[in-house]
């Protein structure tokens, strides 16, 4: 069982990493892992037997997987999926029953009806009692926007969070209730300072003038769409040069090793009259295959700029700060400046954002563009030096 348990953290962690849309932010591939810690934590603080502990575990691995196919029903995906994998694996039906339980367990609003069940439901919302439970809130908060359209004022999400905490979270394992309720009671405390404190803010601001307030209200409603619609989408480009980076050295790395093998295998043997028939062939080869380095290279070599700009760059909304290319040789003094002035500037700092956007399309195209004209020439060199070697070992038979 301990092998089944390895194999699945890499199953899950392979599927998670390449299959799960990256505006998960909360339920990713850490909040799995965190899940499966705090599992393992509740096991050694309590007694479990060593079955019921693996199934735990392999449950707390599986028991998200399913949102790879969306947040919709997502357990009956995570059953779905954990039970063929489980199948593959050659589990007993009768343990794929209790680890699929277990995934339904965490479902929002289930009562746990053993101990198993209550372990598991604790593991997944451990975090209820962790001292770095806002920043963790805040990321299903993010998930929340990008991925089911749910947009919460700061207000909203503080109470939408006290009404969970109040009304429809309670741990239910001794060990939890042990160590984790007094972290939690303490969040609980913190969430009504932090409304109390809303309240006061939100009645300052009704007492503004309201020719102030209908101007905040809109040049602020739409903006968190705007800053979501930014974030995702530069996340997104980060992501396609990621991957055409690593399409470029791939390439690189297998021509390397073609190079090599034909220098030390090949290239030796071509001093003899009689395998003078394969220097032209070798030549063929060899060309393409450089080539294709120097394409692979060209791909991902970084283009850096000057990096520095002027007062008078930045006052004319001439420079983009957001870049690190134009200002890695200023002094730090001036970098504040220059952001402080932008940061006051709502156009100028949104006209950043848009050129950085831009920019890194740029680099995009030009990444693919000599990405696609690689792979071609590496393809075309291929079936070219084998056509040649072909006709070369004709020639040389006849």
């Amino acid at each position: 069982m301990k092998d089944l348990i390895i194999e699945t953290e890499k199953y899950v962690s392979q599927l998670l990493r390449s299959k799960l849309p990256h505006t998960f932010l909360y339920h990713n591939l850490n909040h799995t892992q965190r899940v499966v810690k705090n599992a393992k934590e509740i096991i050694e603080g309590q007694s479990v037997s060593k079955i019921d502990a693996n199934h735990i575990i392999l449950a707390a691995w599986l028991h998200d997987i399913g949102h790879i196919n969306g947040c919709e029903g997502h357990e009956d995906s995570s059953v779905e999926m954990a039970s063929t994998y489980l199948m593959q694996q050659n589990v007993s039906s009768k343990s794929i029953e209790v680890i699929s339980q277990l995934i339904r367990a965490t479902r929002m609003g289930y009562e746990p009806q053993n101990d198993i069940e209550k372990i598991i439901r604790d593991a997944d919302s451990a975090h209820f009692g962790n001292k770095n439970y806002t920043e963790i809130s805040e990321l299903l908060r993010a998930e929340w926007e990008s991925v089911m359209n749910k947009n919460y004022t700061d207000s909203e999400w503080t109470q939408e969070n006290l009404t969970f905490f109040t009304k429809h979270h309670q741990f239910y394992t001794d060990y939890a209730i042990e160590n984790w309720q007094k972290r939690k009671d303490k969040n609980i405390s913190a969430l009504l300072k932090k409304i109390k404190k809303q309240k006061l803010e939100e009645k300052k601001e009704k007492n503004k003038a309201e020719e102030f307030t209908l101007k905040k209200n809109k040049a602020t409603l739409p903006e968190r769409g705007v800053e979501t619609m930014f974030r995702v989408t530069l996340r997104n480009h980060i992501t396609l040069s990621d991957i055409a980076d690593t399409k470029a050295n791939i390439l690189l790395s297998v021509n390397a090793i073609i190079v090599s093998l034909v220098l030390s295998n090949l290239v030796s043997k071509l001093d003899n009259e009689s395998n003078m028939y394969l220097i032209w062939p070798t030549v063929i080869f060899v060309l393409f295959t450089v080539i294709s380095m120097v394409l692979s290279v060209l791909a991902t070599r970084p283009n850096v700029t000057s990096g520095k700009f002027t007062k008078e760059d930045v006052k004319n909304k001439k420079v983009n700060l957001l870049f690190f290319g134009n200002f890695h040789k200023m002094s730090l003094e001036d970098f504040e400046w220059a952001m402080g002035e932008m940061m006051q500037d709502r156009d100028y700092l949104y006209s950043s954002m848009k050129k950085d956007l831009y920019f890194l399309g740029k680099v995009l195209d030009r990444k693919y563009k000599i990405l696609r004209v690689t792979y071609t020439v590496f393809i075309v060199g291929i079936v070219v030096s084998v056509l040649a070697f072909a006709i070369a070992f004709k020639v040389a038979g006849n």
